[in-house]
C-alpha cells in the first residue's frame, strides 16, 4: 500500500516540478521587453502546461482513492475477492498501446505521415481492446455474483477500474482529434506532432497509474488484498 502511495506521490511531485520549471524563469515585469520571436522560441505550448496541470489534479484524485482504500483495508470485516486472470492480459494490451504511441511520436518527429497514421490507429485499437477487456472482467465478476455492493473489496475494484477507464475514455477524445488531424493532412506537421506528443504523455501517465492500481488489485507480496490468490 505504502509503495503505491509513494509512487503516485512521486508522480505528482514530478508533475509539480515540471510545472514549476516552466515558470521559474518567467519575469512578468519584463514581459513587454520580450520580442514576439523570442516568445515563439522559448515559450512552452499552453496545451502542454494545461495537460500537466490536469495530470497533477488527476494524480491527487487517485491518491485520495488509494488513501481511502488503505484506511478501509484495516477494518476486520475486509474480505478479498477472486483475482480475474484477464487483468494481466489487459495490462499487456495497455502496455502495447503505450509502445505504439511512443513509436508514433518518433514517426511524427521524422514527419512520416503514413507511419503516424498507422501508429495512431494501432494505439486506438489496443486502447479500445483494453477497455473491452476491462468491461469483460466486469461481466465475469457480475456473472460470478460479485457486485458493487457485495463487499468493500468489490466496491474498490469497481471504483478503481471505473475511474481509470473514464480517464482512458477522455484520452480517446484527444486521440480521435489527433487521428483526424493526421488523416486530414494539409501540411500542418507541427500541430500534428504536438497533438501526438500530448497523447503520448497522457498514455504513459495512464499506463503508470494502471500499474499502481494493478498492484493494488492483485499483488499480495506488498500487503495488498483487494483480490485473493484464488483466480476467477
Amino acid at each position: 500500500m505504502t509503495i503505491g502511495l509513494v509512487f503516485l506521490t512521486l508522480l505528482m511531485g514530478v508533475i509539480v516540478w515540471w510545472l514549476f520549471r516552466q515558470t521559474i524563469n518567467v519575469q512578468p515585469w519584463q514581459a513587454q521587453a520580450v520580442t514576439p520571436l523570442a516568445v515563439g522560441v522559448a515559450a512552452r505550448p499552453a496545451a502542454k502546461i494545461a495537460l500537466w496541470v490536469f495530470l497533477g489534479v488527476a494524480s491527487s484524485l487517485f491518491v485520495l482513492f488509494i488513501s481511502a482504500y488503505a484506511m478501509r483495508l484495516e477494518l476486520e470485516d475486509w474480505s478479498p475477492m477472486p483475482r480475474p486472470r484477464l487483468l494481466m492480459l489487459n495490462t499487456a494490451v495497455l502496455l502495447g498501446a503505450g509502445v505504439a504511441m511512443e513509436w508514433t511520436v518518433y514517426a511524427a518527429r521524422r514527419a512520416e505521415a503514413r507511419s503516424v497514421q498507422r501508429g495512431l490507429v494501432a494505439t486506438g485499437v489496443l486502447t479500445f481492446g483494453f477497455l473491452a477487456g476491462q468491461l469483460f472482467v466486469w461481466w465475469q465478476l457480475n456473472d460470478a455474483g460479485f457486485f458493487v455492493a457485495t463487499s468493500a473489496a468489490t466496491a474498490f475494484f469497481y471504483l478503481f477500474t471505473a475511474v481509470h477507464g473514464l480517464h482512458v475514455l477522455g484520452g480517446l477524445v484527444a486521440w480521435a482529434r489527433a487521428t483526424k488531424r493526421a488523416w486530414r493532412g494539409g501540411g500542418d506537421a507541427a500541430r500534428t506532432r504536438l497533438a501526438v506528443e500530448l497523447c503520448a504523455t497522457y498514455w504513459h501517465y495512464l499506463l503508470a497509474v494502471w500499474v499502481v492500481l494493478y498492484a493494488l488489485l492483485v499483488s499480495k507480496d506488498i500487503g495488498l488484498a483487494i483480490c485473493s490468490s484464488s483466480p476467477l
